[in-house]
C-alpha cells in the first residue's frame, strides 16, 4: 500500500460535506426563498451542475490514473456535443427554419 492510501481520506470527507451543503442550499432556495419559479429552477440547475462536478472529481476519481486527462477531455467533448445538439434543435424548431413550403 502506498502512503497516500494509508491516511485518512480527506478528499472523500470534503466531497461529502460539500455535497450535503449543496443539497441543503438547494432545499433552502426551493422552500424558503421568495424567488420566482424560473429563478429557483435556474439556481437548482446550477447547484446540480456543481454537485455533479464534485461527485466526478471527489468520488469517481476521474483525473486519477494514466487516462485521467483523457477522461476529462472526453467528458468536455461530450458535454459540448450534447449542448450543440440540444440548443441547435431548439434554435431550428423555434426560429422557423423548418417551414413546410
Amino acid at each position: 500500500m502506498s502512503a497516500k492510501s494509508q491516511g485518512f481520506p480527506w478528499n472523500l470527507l470534503v466531497g461529502f460535506i460539500l455535497s450535503i451543503a449543496l443539497t441543503l442550499l438547494a432545499v433552502f432556495v426551493a422552500i424558503y426563498t421568495d424567488f420566482s419559479n424560473h429563478v429557483i429552477l435556474w439556481v437548482l440547475g446550477v447547484l446540480a451542475i456543481f454537485q455533479a462536478i464534485i461527485q466526478l472529481f471527489m468520488f469517481m476519481h476521474v483525473t486519477e490514473g494514466k487516462e485521467g486527462i483523457i477522461n476529462v477531455i472526453n467528458m468536455v467533448n461530450s458535454i459540448i456535443l450534447a449542448l450543440i445538439i440540444v440548443f441547435g434543435s431548439i434554435w431550428v424548431l423555434t426560429s422557423g427554419h423548418a417551414s413546410l413550403h
